[in-house]
């Protein structure tokens, strides 16, 4: 049997309910019904889930990454999600949506893309991480903890599969370029980019060892895009874990810790990284914190195993408290750096709007 799979998290933002807190159940049955109808014969299998008003399809397949008719499927499903959302009047109904007809695949045109193809190990063990009212550059912390920082997986130290490193793929979102970094020799030239994480994003890790792909990241920024606000870029990332890849515990580790990210209230502010499991997933406090859920799958010969909730582990509890004393720290800044983004960060968020109309009244100081 061919053990050759192709893994596709697609995700988008096609209307919230009430506001930008959650995904209404209309919209995920009528997104399933069509994965079901037409990814018959075309998927091993799927799983629908949400994290805030975002709606994720986990998809699998053998027909590689970038495969039209998968990409045109999940186009079809967020289409007719996004239609029962207009009818429904839900707030942002297709916002991720930036083209009106599919065009060979979803790239570009709104919704956000991590793939990977791999060969089935004997057990294949998967982590999908799925995050809500942020960015893409939110996973840099975690991507770096779980494949650079010994102190943080142990297996780079006593495993001799991991102890060569990972190499790094990291794309500038700005100039659109990518840059290779092996780890651990280049690892202050990684952190030179990665820790500039509005500009520069981890797409992709691979194994030294084997030359396998580890994880893969969606990079989008939808702003740049669309040439005007519409929101946060909502990222996933997939991370393989075991025999030669970090441990599921080393995985979720650094997500211990609520490190800040740029996102929250109006995609405007920064915030802790609240782990959260996926009934919690439904952000409010000012539009937030920023939530991010892990699923654990088995993969077997395409069959999606599970999910296991991860971070509705108790063990959590901790993380939760800390973003939330992160949180009423912030919030008491309002509207002043650095809860608030640096100006250069808004440039496509509604706030040249209100400088332009400041603009006249600005006169010369005289020295």
């Amino acid at each position: 049997m061919d053990n050759r799979v192709t893994l596709s998290v697609i995700k988008a933002d096609i209307g919230g309910f009430v506001g930008h807190c959650g995904l209404h159940p209309e919209v995920m049955k009528a997104a399933k019904a069509i994965i079901a109808q037409k990814g018959e014969g075309l998927l091993l299998d799927y799983y629908l889930t949400s994290v805030g008003d975002d709606l994720n399809l986990i998809l699998t397949h053998r027909l590689g990454i970038d495969s039209v008719p998968v990409h045109q499927l999940a186009w079809e499903a967020f289409q007719t999600g996004a239609a029962v959302a207009h009818d429904l009047k839900l707030y942002g109904a297709g916002q991720d949506l930036l083209a009106d007809a599919f065009s060979g695949n979803v790239r570009g045109l709104g919704p956000g893309v991590a793939e990977l193809e791999l060969t089935e190990r004997q057990s294949e063990p998967v982590i999908i991480f799925m995050a809500d009212k942020t960015e893409p550059g939110a996973w840099n912390f975690p991507l770096y903890k779980i494949f650079a920082d010994p102190f943080n997986t142990a297996g780079l130290v006593i495993d001799p599969k991991l102890h060569r490193g990972f190499r790094f793929e990291v794309h500038d979102l700005v100039t659109r370029r990518k840059i290779l970094f092996s780890a651990p020799e280049e690892l202050y030239d990684l952190l030179v980019c990665i820790g500039a994480p509005g500009r520069f994003c981890i797409k992709s890790i691979y194994s030294k060892e084997t030359g396998d792909i580890a994880a893969a990241s969606t990079t989008q920024k939808l702003n740049l895009l669309a040439g005007r606000y519409v929101g946060k870029d909502d990222p996933v990332c997939i991370v393989r874990c075991q025999s030669g890849f970090p441990a599921v515990g080393e995985a979720l580790e650094p997500f211990a810790f609520p490190h800040l990210v740029a996102g929250w209230m109006r995609g405007s502010h920064h915030g802790p990284l609240l782990p959260v499991a996926q009934s919690q997933a439904t952000p409010t406090r000012f539009d937030g914190p920023p939530r991010v859920i892990a699923l654990g799958f088995q993969l077997c010969h395409g069959r999606l195993i599970g999910p296991q909730d991860f971070f509705a582990d108790p063990a959590f509890d901790g993380a939760r408290r800390q973003a939330n004393e992160i949180a009423d720290y912030l919030r008491r800044l309002g509207p002043f750096e650095p809860h608030r983004l640096p100006l250069d960060a808004m440039e496509y968020t509604t706030m040249p709007e209100v400088m332009r109309r400041l603009q006249e009244r600005f006169t010369a100081i005289e020295e």
